[in-house]
């Protein structure tokens, strides 16, 4: 099983990520994909990749940091750069995000819409796929996603990360071509913040071979483990979630999604 979103990047794992990235191996985990969200944490994600082997890297700003202070006028080319080295796989996280973060309020939609526009650009001139950061977004984002529609990848124009929106966008998404990823929060009873659709019933609309499997780590730790430091390693508790929700083996959901994840995003 393949986690295709993951901050080992990120300080949480400063200590110990040899022995975390080990215990996903041993757990069964074939690759962890790891996200930058700016260019700091993008380096971070390009250099984890080139030193462990099952390590892969996606390069990208998120949109709640579309307004911080190093975006200097060389972030687009210095991004691009980083995406060209060797093991990137996609441009991400990238997207609109409408939360009112506790520390950061709303970043201007104005300036995300450019930064995110910036970055379909930039995919398209390295011909990668797309990581998609949407939240409480999603109308938003399908609407800039049809607007470059000429320019996405043809077969593989990307992936929702963390997928969570009503039934209109998901089928808006999967029209356009897009892949589907759920994270642990799938395993949490209830509607998500905001939300007006169950996860897992946006997991049984979409297709099999449409799904691929993330954790998010270090946050968004499923059930058992929710409000602990997550692990890529609990991307099977996710995998073995969706093979209950779909109604297929674990071995079955293990091998499409590892399948699609590797067809998107160009893993051997």
């Amino acid at each position: 099983m393949i986690d295709v979103h993951c901050h080992l990047n990120f300080h949480a794992y400063e200590k110990d990520v040899d022995e975390v990235i080990q215990k996903a191996l041993e757990d069964g985990v074939t690759n962890v994909i790891n996200v930058g969200t700016k260019l700091d944490s993008s380096q971070k994600a390009v250099e984890l990749a080139q030193k462990y082997k099952h390590l892969y890297a996606i390069v990208g700003v998120h949109p709640h940091h579309a307004d911080k202070h190093d975006l200097a006028s060389s972030w687009e080319s210095d991004l691009e750069k980083l995406a060209k080295e060797l093991k990137v796989v996609a441009i991400g996280e990238i997207g609109m995000d409408y939360y009112a973060y506790q520390s950061n309020g709303i970043v201007d939609p104005v300036l995300q819409k450019q930064i995110f526009e910036a970055q379909i650009a930039l995919a398209h001139r390295v011909n990668l796929p797309l990581q998609i950061h949407n939240r409480h977004a999603g109308k938003d984002v399908i609407e800039i996603l049809k607007h470059h529609k000429n320019i996405l990848k043809r077969d593989n124009p990307g992936m929702f990360h963390c997928f969570a929106a009503d039934m209109q966008v998901l089928q808006d998404a999967l029209d356009l071509g897009f892949s589907i990823g759920f994270d642990g929060n799938i395993t949490y009873p209830g509607l998500a913040p905001k939300e007006t659709v169950r996860l897992e019933e946006l997991a049984k609309a979409t297709p099999l071979d449409r799904i691929v499997t993330e954790t998010d780590s270090p946050f968004l730790a499923p059930i058992p483990f929710r409000g602990t430091r997550n692990m890529p390693s609990h991307v099977i508790i996710v995998g073995k979630f969706l093979a209950g929700v779909k109604g297929v083996s674990f071995d079955e959901i293990n091998e499409i999604t590892t399948t699609n994840a590797k067809k998107l995003f160009g893993i051997v």
